[in-house]
């Protein structure tokens, strides 16, 4: 893959050296990063104040894309393949074009007088071509860099989010994430539209982890978008970037101790703050009437039948309280407080037996830091071998007694990352870091900052939009 890069910027180099020389500069103006860019400037006739905006993160993706079109034109290529070619390719068209003995600099495109000498009328194909070009372009960096819309599709954060809520999640709070899988189908995910398993990126190019600075880091409470790390594994084996995207709260962050008790979540032995939304599950046994499905729609709680006159409902303690002065409520139980309720033996990370955990009662458990060295023994082997190992690409193994890393002997393990615990609010319908584990910084994509636009799919076809969510920040 490196020489594969290497031979890349040495074919772009090259051909830029050549377009340098035909412009009557010396050839090795070319290979000084950022000089090389303000000689671009000056021979496109663009303003040389724009190499500031070389430096600004985003910006700086449009000013070089359109430099180097500019480029392009001061060399007599001005066809929307070209232009294309210029931006794409590079390494290829600037070899081509400096080789090329028909080739020769024109003058300063951006320039009236260049444009009066050289006039060129953009079909109507033309016109369309070029905005949807930049369209594409804007948007992608858009998407990439700033700010992204997502939705929500299960009941895991319910009451803090509900099921068909639009939100826009910001990728500056915590820094801008550099795409890991660059070559990519605009706009899609990891499948292409209208597909269930056609790649929509390419995996023979993947860069390492990266990321700008940002206003902020992950915070304990957050609500934050991440790719579930589950799917590095089969069937899907999905770069990271390219993985699926989950959002839950941070409960926990790199270094602190997490414990469970009752339901309670326990941080550093102090209770987290309940979100303020935050629900569980309840048995509801009634006297033999039916509770009426629109009543539980209309206060967005999600139900199920359990057995004859018995619900499970999943709603705030405040709710139950309501619920249970209904006539028809004979009770209203806890779901904690029903023996033997839980999911089977080991359903809970690491899915061990030494650990007799469950969703409800769990840990203690620490949350690895950056640069934390943490003893390898028969019980943390079995809460950080697959950070170790998968998130961090090593190989740990056991043998006679001995554990070794990539081959070597080793009684410790230093983190290369810092890792988060993320948990729904709704704590008994959520897929969440008690069932796989940590998050690696890697993964993170962004902070959910406010709702957009809502929609209830069970309302009436007028009734459908919650208007008293649409611009509701996100707490």
């Amino acid at each position: 893959m490196y020489i594969i890069i290497f031979l890349i910027l040495i074919a772009y180099h090259i051909g830029l050296w050549k377009l340098f020389v035909k412009a009557g500069r010396p050839g090795w103006e070319a290979l000084i990063p950022v000089y090389s860019f303000y000689i671009m400037l000056k021979l496109t006739g663009r303003p040389l104040w724009w190499l500031i905006l070389y430096f600004i993160p985003v910006i700086n993706v449009i000013v070089v894309i359109g430099i180097l079109i500019d480029f392009a034109k001061s060399y007599g290529r001005l066809g929307f393949g070209q232009h294309v070619a210029s931006i794409i390719v590079p390494f290829i068209a600037f070899p081509v074009w400096g080789f090329d003995k028909d080739t020769r600099y024109l003058g300063r495109s951006a320039t009236e007088e260049f444009k009066v000498k050289y006039p060129y009328k953009k079909t109507a194909t033309r016109e369309w071509a070029d905005a949807i070009l930049f369209a594409v372009v804007a948007a992608t960096l858009i998407r990439s860099f700033l700010i992204e819309a997502y939705t929500i599709p299960t009941g895991s954060m319910e009451k803090s989010l509900l099921i068909g809520d639009f939100l826009f999640v910001s990728k500056v709070d915590y820094g801008p994430r550099i795409p890991m899988t660059p070559i990519a189908f605009p706009f899609a995910h990891h499948t292409m539209p209208f597909t269930t398993s056609m790649k929509a990126y390419w995996d023979g190019l993947e860069l390492k982890y990266r990321r700008l600075p940002g206003f902020t880091d992950v915070k304990r409470g957050d609500v934050v978008v991440f790719n579930y790390p589950m799917d590095a594994d089969e069937p899907y084996n999905r770069p990271v970037d390219k993985r699926e995207n989950y959002i839950k709260r941070c409960l926990a962050i790199g270094g602190d101790t997490l414990k469970v008790v009752n339901t309670q979540v326990f941080v550093n032995g102090k209770a987290a703050e309940n979100p303020e939304f935050g629900q569980s599950s309840y048995f509801v046994i009634t006297d033999g009437t039916d509770i009426n499905p629109s009543t539980l729609q209309d206060m967005d709680i999600e139900y199920q039948m359990e057995a004859a006159n018995t619900y499970l409902l999943y709603m705030t303690a405040e709710e139950a309280e309501t619920i249970k002065k209904w006539p028809m409520i004979k009770s209203v139980i806890p779901r904690i407080m029903v023996e033997g309720y839980y999911n089977e033996q080991n359903s809970v990370y690491p899915h061990d037996s030494h650990f007799k955990w469950n969703e409800d009662n769990y840990g203690p458990i620490i949350v690895p830091a950056k640069n934390w060295t943490v003893k390898l023994d028969s019980i943390t082997i079995p809460l950080y071998k697959r950070v170790i190992e998968v998130y961090e690409g090593n190989t740990l193994e056991e043998k006679n007694g001995q554990v070794l890393i990539n081959g070597k002997p080793a009684d410790s393990y230093t983190f290369q990352m810092n890792y988060y615990w993320m948990m729904g609010d709704n704590r008994h319908n959520s897929l969440d870091s008690r069932f796989w584990g940590f998050v690696p910084e890697d993964h993170i994509v962004g902070k959910a900052k406010f709702i957009w636009m809502s929609f209830d799919a069970n309302g009436s076809f007028l009734g459908k939009i919650r208007w008293n969510r649409i611009f509701k920040g996100i707490h």
